[in-house]
């Protein structure tokens, strides 16, 4: 019998001047939208793991200030089910000569209609919710997180 164990992931909502900071990467062979994001490594606490994710994929230095959702998501080509924790926040700054993660092409600002109208390029359906959400105004106060301050 196998044990079910989903993949816990962090993401980022980051805002500007009305648009959002995404990556482009590659999946799959093809080329997709998302937030800076990536996965919980082992000893990280969720706080670490999004400001990490954040200054590998953009080279932006980030500090999560709020939760804007918990999310399920499943990937059904690889049947993995994805526990992403998604976060708001304030860029600290940008580190100008740091080479991003590998599989990064390009980052991009846009707006929420540009997101939406590139829909089909999302690498989920998170993340639209995500951006959604967080223009609804869905904020959590960290403390709801445990170990995220140690």
């Amino acid at each position: 019998m196998s044990i079910w164990r989903p993949s816990v992931t962090v993401a980022a909502v980051i805002e500007r001047d009305g648009r959002f900071l995404l990556v482009e990467e590659i999946q799959d062979g093809r080329r997709v939208l998302n937030q800076p994001a990536g996965h919980l490594d082992p000893g990280e606490s969720l706080l670490q793991a999004v400001a990490r994710e954040v200054l590998e994929e953009t080279a932006h230095r980030f500090e999560p200030v709020a939760l804007v959702g918990i999310y399920r998501w499943k990937y059904e080509p690889e049947d993995v089910t994805f526990l992403r924790f998604c976060f708001s926040g304030k860029v600290l700054g940008a580190d100008a000569g740091r080479k991003l993660d590998k599989e990064i092409v390009a980052l991009h600002w846009l707006a929420p209609a540009e997101l939406r109208a590139r829909h089909a390029m999302h690498r989920s359906p998170l993340v639209q919710q995500c951006v959604e959400d967080y223009l609804a105004g869905r904020s959590f106060s960290l403390e709801a997180l445990s170990g995220t301050h140690a």
